[in-house]
């Protein structure tokens, strides 16, 4: 355990659920652990029990890749961990692939609505879609503006066009909105909608006062930062000043809270952890603040900030995540950015 990790405190141990299994951490409160197919090896779903329209049942947090493993973990978990109980509503954190990847299988399967923030679910259909501008071509001359010139790297970014599609392979049609502060009611237990932004558009998080519970999402996970980027159909956005004006919302929440995210395991220490958070991303602008007294691309960026080697699918986040800290030094004053004669932007000292 690193040392930041050391500070936090993690109440069930190392004890996580096997895909297919479930973990009861709490009378009607329910983890379990869906696999991905990337160096980030799972992402952590929440049932809960629920009664929705005179039915009993379950909500769900969050839904899993739409990958056949992930849909083999859920058969096992709806026959046999919900011993056949039906999912009466399907939340959605935010739009990513592992979040939203079977939202369309599982709301349609039990006729289940579907509830998410207006910007989630907008995102999550124009991506599912591959509308021009949220596709993965339109991610290549944003690419490049900013440094990528290797044309291998660049041709495996151009293989991953249907990236999106191939892990959500649909989104429900209709959705129920969720909004920061809304009051939502799940087995006779009021949970408090908390807006984030920085990470996805408009990233939803759940906490109960009643349970002292935090669903977190992507917003605050105890190991690793969350990926916060500039993405092309966003070029000029400041993502790391909004993520970071989120985590505020957060720090009125009792220290005790159990937060639960949806990458890593469960902990106490949301404050602690906050810090940490506020911690690693100054650090990481002092840095790319020095390394800009000549000037700098986002591609020149990245090995300052991700000291190993990166595939295709993993430099396309580091390099956003390096831009969106330019972009905030930028915004603040701190660097000016220009277009060079060879057409790359670079950021230099203001």
């Amino acid at each position: 355990m690193n040392p930041l990790e050391a500070q936090l405190d993690y109440p069930f141990g190392d004890t996580v659920p096997a895909p297919g299994m479930v973990q009861e951490l709490a009378p009607g409160l329910v983890w379990i652990r869906m696999p991905l197919p990337f160096a980030l090896d799972h992402i952590n779903l929440w049932l809960l029990r629920d009664e929705h329209e005179g039915q009993g049942g379950w909500s769900v947090v969050d839904c899993g890749a739409g990958t056949d493993a992930t849909r083999a973990a859920w058969e096992q978990v709806l026959a046999e961990g919900l011993q056949g109980a039906p999912l009466l509503r399907v939340f959605a954190t935010h739009c990513h692939p592992d979040h939203v990847g079977l939202s369309g299988w599982l709301s349609s399967r039990f006729q289940a609505p579907f509830l998410a923030t207006a910007g989630e679910f907008a995102f999550a259909r124009m991506m599912a879609a591959a509308l021009p501008g949220v596709d993965g071509p339109s991610a290549i001359p944003h690419f490049e503006r900013h440094g990528l010139v290797d044309p291998a790297m660049l041709e495996q970014m151009r293989s991953r066009r249907n990236y999106y599609p191939s892990l959500v392979p649909a989104v429900p049609e209709a959705y129920t909105r969720l909004q920061d502060g809304d009051l939502v009611e799940l087995g006779g237990t009021s949970w408090r909608v908390i807006t984030g932004f920085g990470h996805s558009p408009e990233h939803a998080s759940l906490y109960s006062d009643a349970l002292k519970v935090l669903i977190s999402g992507d917003m605050v996970l105890p190991r690793i930062s969350t990926n916060v980027s500039v993405f092309a159909v966003e070029p000029e956005g400041n993502p790391l000043e909004l993520y970071l004006q989120s985590l505020k919302k957060f720090t009125n929440l009792p220290e005790d809270t159990l937060v639960l995210p949806s990458h890593g395991k469960p902990f106490r220490g949301l404050h602690t952890r906050i810090a940490q958070l506020h911690d690693h991303h100054a650090a990481r602008l002092g840095e790319v603040l020095a390394a800009c007294v000549e000037p700098k691309s986002a591609v020149e960026i990245v090995p300052l900030m991700f000291r190993r080697k990166l595939d295709a699918h993993q430099l396309s986040f580091a390099l956003g995540e390096a831009l969106a800290h330019l972009h905030k030094l930028w915004r603040d004053g701190m660097l000016c950015r220009s277009k060079d004669s060879d057409g790359i932007i670079r950021f230099r000292l203001a």
